[in-house]
């Protein structure tokens, strides 16, 4: 009975007018004959509904006038008018893995899937896809489905049944020697919005389709197009009904155990295999595949984190899956054998949640594992333990009835899985916006700040609940990447969590700055994770009023440049733009700490060395300076100090400061001045490592309320010779005298000398600087009583010796010298020292135009 009545269902979409009146009338007739009969409970709710379906069917037939329009997508308004640049865009990313997939524009006309003549060669698609070698093995050719259901029939000639589009029974969709589980189970989870009925999807999916049925219908040449989400917008997708099929028992699609004839699930995989790659894809997550197959907004929970809390996060997709909001899916993590044998569960798996209830206060989901012979949960609550299941009615003994399902407990999802992913109805907002942007990826000092990324400002007049999705186009060489991972021979580096993070990974910060941009993220409201999905959401609570300013992130995107989509979803029409610059003029300047210029902290002796640029400001202004270092983990900090572009040789503290960065922070540091603008001239500024000789190259940014340069301030003695003395102990004596060294100094030509002093840490790990060691310095002809001082630091007193001194510059003859009786370099220190092995010194350094030699340090007395 139920056979015949399968019969005339199948010939409803092959037919039309009284004819499919009469094939809807036949069937429905012989379901309610079959309901009569039926044995069990569930077998007569079953086809009780068939029933029902066909008595609708028929009146829809019978009344053409009331049938209901093809289904308009439902969503937010989406008001925004793109700009010529965001369009191009859009028009860049339909190229991919060698076809054209061109946004959505017009539903395609249904001649469009009609034969011209009865002998006509069925519409085949061009396009090639790929499989594993495993699948190659088995691949036996191409088929279409008069070849696949009807064994001997031609693929010209051959009548479609029309049981591909038609569900008998519930669907039990399965996959087998395919790597898409995520993509099967999405298909799973979303069939209770994919099948026929009022509040189906699939009409604004699909193509062709019946209204009059609600459901799809027979293409006469074979060609299908199929509405799918992706890179920035739905896109048209075609492919032919051909289907691969096996030598063997095995499929290399998916296919429903209780309606082995229906296709169309297979043909909508195939449009998605298309657009990833083909069937050997890598895999992806379900998050990502329902929003390209569904458009439904994806939200990744991450079950492992501390900061989920169980009961909100239950009563909040419970109550949107009661209303038929929310698509759910789990993903497990990496597990070894002995674990998945013990738990039931597969590693790095995609499951379906059927059902979520509550029964005496158990809270529960009816889980599916897509594949075809698929594990079982086995633990406590398990629906293969007798008397387990939640409720005793026919609905909830699915489980016994679908293949691979079972009732877990919430705690023991939250326990043994890695990502819970959410899928949610669009039409839950009203107002939405769309921004399409290119990014090339930063790199070296750049990539350590905020300052070069993709920043928006938005606000709205009204408080609410905003969502903001950003979404990464594919592309051909992402692929490539992903392939490459997956066959790595490292069984860490073929896992399904190696692939993803191959392709790198995304986040979303927002702050409240007023809309303008920022450099760094200390001060975020929210820090989104960093996520190896194409996509990632973060929800707001907005205020009415405030302007937040939301940035894009990135850590190891692998490629150079890639195309993003920002999708804001609200209830309320929002206003969004890129976010504006805090200061409206901006000058940049690069360098590097080599060994030469890499002085180290104020309190080293070779601070003066470090790269120094002379700021200038037009008048007065605001001012920040930002640098960045091409190593993320080394010590960074930039002064702005009052030197009028002169070269600083040690900062003696907040006097000498307009502006810092305070304490030395790894890879980047920020400095602001605090209070009033600072006034127009030339300032100058220092960036240093925390220890000398730690090498690296840096970017600075200075922005400024008015006109700013930035220009490098020449090294001591650019242009000539540096000799670098042996450093100098301090003493360790106490009685406030002076400890005299001196070191000779022979000269060969006639040159220009100058010498620069400072005390402090010799190797960067001292205490600090040698604070109140007071030292002189002089350039000395001759010795005793009749000796002349060429140069003194300090106007000849004695002098901080960690402010760094310099004595002034002096041409030296060498038959002079020789008549003086030689020439000397003195270092005088007053006062107790801390002594030597302590790390601190004086370092003094010789510049001049020609070469010299200095003879070792030695104690004199006169």
């Amino acid at each position: 009975m139920e056979a015949k009545a399968r019969e005339h269902e199948s010939q409803i979409s092959r037919s039309a007018g009284k004819e499919a009146l009469d094939h809807a009338i036949a069937a429905a007739e012989l379901y309610m004959k079959a309901v009569r009969d039926a044995r069990t409970p569930a077998d007569k709710s079953r086809l009780k509904r068939k029933c029902e379906e066909l008595i609708a069917t028929a009146e829809r037939l019978k009344n053409p006038s009331t049938a209901p329009a093809p289904a308009q997508p439902r969503g937010p308004r989406n008001s925004r008018e793109l700009p010529t640049a965001e369009k191009n865009i859009l028009l860049r990313s339909s190229r991919l893995h060698g076809s054209i997939f061109p946004p959505w524009e017009s539903d395609p006309s249904p001649s469009s899937f009609k034969k011209n003549t009865p002998r006509e060669t069925p519409f085949t698609d061009t396009s090639e896809f790929s499989f594993s070698d495993r699948q190659k093995d088995i691949l036996a050719g191409w088929k279409r489905p008069a070849e696949l259901l009807t064994p001997g029939a031609s693929s010209n000639t051959g009548q479609v049944p029309g049981a591909i589009v038609a569900a008998q029974a519930e669907c039990d969709l399965v996959q087998d020697v395919t790597t898409d589980c995520s993509v099967v189970a999405s298909l799973c989870a979303a069939m209770k919005h994919l099948q026929p009925g009022k509040d189906s999807i699939l009409a604004a999916l699909m193509y062709p389709f019946d209204p009059s049925a609600s459901r799809p219908a027979v293409s006469e040449n074979g060609k299908y197009v199929f509405r799918l989400n992706f890179n920035g917008c739905f896109r048209q997708v075609v492919v032919d009904d051909r289907l691969p099929y096996s030598k063997t028992s095995r499929t290399l699609f998916v296919v429903d155990r209780h309606n082995p004839e229906l296709l169309w699930p297979a043909l909508m995989e195939k449009a998605y295999l298309k657009i990833r790659g083909g069937y050997d894809f890598p895999g992806s997550n379900s998050g990502t595949d329902l929003w390209v197959l569904t458009g439904w907004i994806p939200e990744q929970i991450f079950l492992q984190s501390d900061d989920i809390e169980l009961d909100q996060t239950w009563k909040r997709i419970k109550n949107a899956y009661d209303y038929g909001d929310v698509v759910v899916t789990l993903g497990t993590g990496r597990m070894s054998s002995q674990e998945e044998e013990v738990l039931g569960l597969a590693g790095e798996h995609d499951y379906a949640v059927m059902d979520m209830r509550v029964e005496s206060g158990a809270r529960r989901m009816l889980l599916k594992n897509p594949w075809v012979d698929g594990l079982v949960w086995k633990g406590i609550g398990s629906s293969a333990i007798a008397g387990s299941d939640p409720s005793s009615d026919s609905e909830s003994t699915r489980s016994s009835n679908m293949t691979g399902t079972f009732w877990i407990a919430f705690e023991d999802v939250v326990q043994n899985f890695e990502s819970l992913y959410l899928n949610w109805n669009p039409s839950l907002f009203t107002d939405r916006q769309d921004h399409h942007f290119t990014w090339t990826i930063p790199s070296g000092p750049e990539a350590q700040s905020l300052a070069p990324n993709p920043q928006y400002a938005f606000s709205s007049p009204f408080s609410g609940a905003v969502w903001v999705l950003l979404s990464r186009h594919f592309q051909d060489d992402e692929l490539a990447i992903a392939r490459r991972s997956s066959r790595s021979s490292s069984p860490s580096s073929s896992s399904m969590a190696a692939v993803s993070g191959s392709l790198g990974f995304t986040s979303l910060y927002l702050f409240s700055a007023d809309g303008h941009r920022v450099d760094l993220p200390d001060r975020a409201l929210h820090r989104g994770p960093y996520v190896d999905s194409p996509q990632t959401l973060l929800r707001v609570d907005a205020r009415a009023g405030t302007t937040y300013t939301l940035v894009v992130a990135q850590q190891d995107l692998p490629l150079p440049k890639y195309s993003f989509t920002l999708s804001f979803f609200s209830r309320h029409p929002l206003t969004v733009s890129p976010a504006a610059p805090r200061f409206p003029h901006r000058a940049e300047a690069a360098g590097s700490w080599t060994r030469r210029t890499a002085g180290g902290n104020p309190s080293c002796a070779t601070f003066l060395h470090n790269p120094q640029f002379a700021v200038t400001l037009a008048r007065p202004a605001r001012v920040s300076l930002l640098l960045t270092a091409s190593a993320p983990d080394l010590p960074v900090r930039v002064d702005l100090a009052w030197a009028r572009g002169a070269r600083v040789t040690a900062l003696a503290g907040a006097r000498d400061i307009a502006a810092s960065s305070g304490e030395y922070r790894r890879g980047r540091a920020l400095a602001e001045a605090a209070g009033p603008p600072l006034a127009a001239g030339t300032y100058t500024a220092v960036v240093s490592t925390f220890e000398p000789g730690q090498l690296a190259s840096f970017a600075l940014r200075v922005g400024a309320d008015a006109p700013v340069a930035v220009a490098p301030v020449l090294a001591d003695g650019a242009g000539q010779l540096c000799l670098q003395l042996p450093p100098v102990p301090l003493s360790g004596g106490g009685g406030g005298g002076a400890g005299r060294q001196a070191a000779a100094v022979r000269v060969g030509r006639l040159t220009r000398l100058s010498v620069v002093v400072r005390s402090g840490s010799l190797d960067g790990a001292g205490p600090g600087p040698a604070a109140g060691v007071m030292v002189r310095t002089s350039l000395e002809a001759g010795r005793g009583p009749h000796r002349r001082t060429l140069a003194v630091t300090g106007d000849g007193e004695f002098a901080d010796g960690g402010l760094g001194l310099r004595a002034g510059e002096v041409d030296l003859d060498p038959e002079e010298v020789r008549r003086a009786g030689g020439l000397w370099m003195v270092v005088e220190q007053m006062g107790g020292g801390i002594g030597g092995g302590s790390g601190l010194g004086i370092q003094v350094d010789v510049l001049s135009d020609c070469p010299l030699d200095v003879g070792p340090w030695q104690n004199v007395d006169d």
